[in-house]
């Protein structure tokens, strides 16, 4: 059933307790705030459960037992997936390295795989130990810009092209990649694609199917809830990868990946986001049309503040804004500097006007080498749905007052 209307600006702001008093905070990219929703679930399950665990034969067991199943059919509706085909453990890093060592016992000499120079170190580091038992390593370069080309790529394929790893959205710079069109370039190869979608999931609502991955990870911390990390394995590939797991596991079971006891307390904190997340799209309900609803608000509300953010600083003499001079192929992330200052000197000047932002290379090792800045990298502003444009205004006159 809808709602009159979806939650206005003023609204949203209301459900997000750090925004009451007075908070300006633009480092969403490293970890987004938590609504009422979603703080309240995490209390009230530990006060009702403590550390129980899932453990058959009572009530409180059963209750924990299906805590899980709903929160792993909830992160399915949300990328579009099978429940079976989802794992949920502590970080995308964790789980893409438990990926690694499967590959690992896949592959060897003669076969290759390609990463792309946009990657955040999660989605870089676990491949490359696969050079250990002879894979090749390939880099798809970045444009001048900082996009990536499909054509680029395609002239690295080839018949023992294995893995290709690139993100749907760059953590640093916030540039984003035609995914769709990389999955037809790798799948024609007879390649599997890995997605990272860690930053373009609290902009862009995860479609695994329309997307085409074969493997994707992703971190709902980044979409307003707790610190955990998800993973989707494509349902035909998940029996035959060879994880290192439990013995009694079976290995067409997702869980295989899931090692030792889930953070339930955590997982009840995603599930009141996820009920956030309807409410904000104008829904009383939770359901894959509800996301949509609810991206469909996202969009509208950061689109705007997004085009302020990147004029007003491209505006602002001294200020080098990395990446596409446009908006497209951008989601609500900027990765800048300001001459004369490190990227840290700028972040606590602006802390003292009240102003949080980032400073460093945020493990996006390879672009920000790319652009010749690393060890300091650069100063990173990251909105959402709950930025204001009153927000953005104070951001732009905290930069421009050391110049």
């Amino acid at each position: 059933m809808t709602l009159t209307s979806p939650l206005s600006l003023e609204q949203i702001r209301q459900q997000f307790p750090p925004l009451q008093h007075g908070l300006i905070y633009f480092d969403n990219a490293a970890g987004g705030l938590l609504p009422t929703r979603s703080i309240t679930a995490i209390t009230d399950h530990l006060m009702r459960y403590g550390a129980t665990n899932s453990t058959p034969g009572h009530a409180a067991g059963a209750e924990i037992m299906a805590l899980k199943v709903r929160a792993r059919e909830a992160t399915a509706a949300f990328i579009n997936a099978a429940p079976g085909e989802v794992a949920l453990a502590q970080s995308s890093t964790a789980l893409n390295f438990r990926l690694a060592a499967a590959f690992a016992r896949l592959w060897g000499e003669g076969d290759e795989i390609v990463i792309s120079e946009l990657e955040h170190e999660a989605n870089a580091s676990p491949w490359r130990e696969l050079e250990r038992v002879g894979v090749k390593v390939n880099i798809w370069r970045t444009q001048g810009d900082m996009t990536l080309a499909v054509s680029d790529l395609e002239a690295l394929l080839t018949p023992r092209t294995r893995l290709v790893a690139v993100t749907a959205a760059s953590n640093a710079l916030g540039i984003t990649v035609d995914i769709p069109a990389v999955s037809r370039a790798v799948h024609a190869a007879g390649g599997w694609l890995m997605v990272d979608a860690v930053h373009a999931a609290p902009h862009t609502l995860i479609d695994v199917q329309a997307w085409g991955c074969d493997f994707l990870c992703f971190s709902p911390y980044k979409v307003w809830a707790p610190h955990l990390g998800a993973l989707y394995v494509r349902g035909e590939l998940l029996a035959g990868l060879p994880v290192p797991k439990l013995e009694f596991v079976a290995e067409d079971d997702i869980t295989k990946l899931e090692h030792g006891t889930p953070q339930y307390e955590l997982l009840a904190g995603w599930l009141g986001t996820l009920e956030y997340l309807a409410e904000l799209g104008g829904q009383q309900t939770f359901s894959r049309a509800a996301l949509e609803a609810a991206y469909e608000r996202i969009h509208a509300l950061e689109a705007p503040l997004l085009a302020q953010m990147l004029s007003g600083l491209q505006g602002t003499d001294g200020v080098s804004v990395y990446g596409p001079e446009t908006t497209e192929q951008r989601v609500g992330t900027l990765g800048f500097r300001v001459a004369g200052e490190s990227p840290l000197t700028t972040a606590e000047r602006l802390m003292r006007s009240g102003v949080s932002v980032a400073a460093g290379h945020f493990y996006a090792v390879m672009p920000v080498k790319r652009l010749n800045l690393y060890p300091d990298g650069v100063v990173r502003v990251s909105l959402a749905h709950y930025t204001s444009a009153a927000d953005v205004d104070a951001l732009l006159a905290a930069v421009k007052s050391g110049r």
